[in-house]
């Protein structure tokens, strides 16, 4: 890597496993300390900062529930104590309940997909901006978002919402925060091959599944994450209010089945 991100402090919300994780581990590679967030309860993170930490990098494991204010603040409170200085926030954590049919979905678990996806990374975001803005130097807030915020699948209401909630909230946050040097952009992932995504098939076929998106195979982590890491460079100062798709062109076409 090319320590593009030297001197760069970071959070990576949900970063204890999956594509978090290897954010986590990108941002650091490239120079940038990390905290890596995860819920409660949650052991994965604490392997992630030790990865790294093996690796010559510097990261921070925080446990924190980011739908609870006061876990939030908490985290912002410890990245500042650790490090100094935030400049790069991604609010990669989510909640995806798997598919479900729409009449089966009842208001506590529509709160809580919305609550982690939606409404934390909002208030993520205001607490960064808020630190950006008093440090004066500029800053990158970088959302993922989804192939489900622009396709639509049966069964997964309360998740789809939540990433067209994220598609429009880059974009009115990249417009309230330009004057302060802040740019917001997002990542919409395709199919991504993580535990989660394969879980959802009885035969998972890597192959099979990638003759379907035209790039002629599935995505990896590896591949988002050198996405995040480019926007959240200097480089890409005049980009923000981006919603950029990371699928293979699944956004084009997506023809595949189990």
């Amino acid at each position: 890597m090319d320590r593009t991100l030297e001197t760069k402090a970071a959070i990576v919300t949900g970063a204890g496993r999956g594509i978090g994780r290897t954010i986590a581990e990108r941002l650091a590679a490239d120079g940038a300390k990390v905290v890596v967030n995860h819920p409660p309860g949650f052991a994965g993170a604490g392997d992630v900062a030790a990865a790294i930490q093996s690796a010559g990098g510097t990261a921070l494991a925080v446990e924190a529930d980011i739908a609870d204010s006061i876990q939030r603040e908490t985290l912002f409170e410890r990245t500042l104590a650790a490090f100094g200085r935030l400049d790069i926030l991604v609010n990669n954590a989510a909640f995806d309940p798997g598919p479900m049919e729409f009449l089966e979905v009842d208001e506590a678990l529509y709160d809580r997909v919305l609550d982690v996806n939606l409404k934390a990374a909002f208030f993520c975001s205001q607490l960064a901006a808020r630190i950006l803005i008093r440090q004066g130097d500029g800053g990158r807030i970088i959302n993922l978002s989804s192939l489900h915020a622009r396709l639509n699948f049966p069964n997964y209401a309360p998740y789809s919402l939540s990433k067209g909630g994220i598609d429009a909230m880059t974009r009115q946050l990249a417009m309230d925060l330009a004057r302060h040097r802040i740019t917001v952009n997002a990542v919409a992932p395709g199919f991504i091959e993580v535990a989660r995504t394969r879980s959802y098939f009885e035969r998972y076929d890597r192959d099979k599944l990638g003759r379907g998106i035209p790039v002629g195979r599935v995505g990896f982590p590896r591949d988002v994450a050198a996405l995040v890491a480019f926007l959240a460079t200097d480089e890409a100062e005049f980009i923000t209010g981006e919603v950029i798709r990371c699928d293979g062109g699944s956004g084009i076409r997506l023809s595949f089945e189990e």
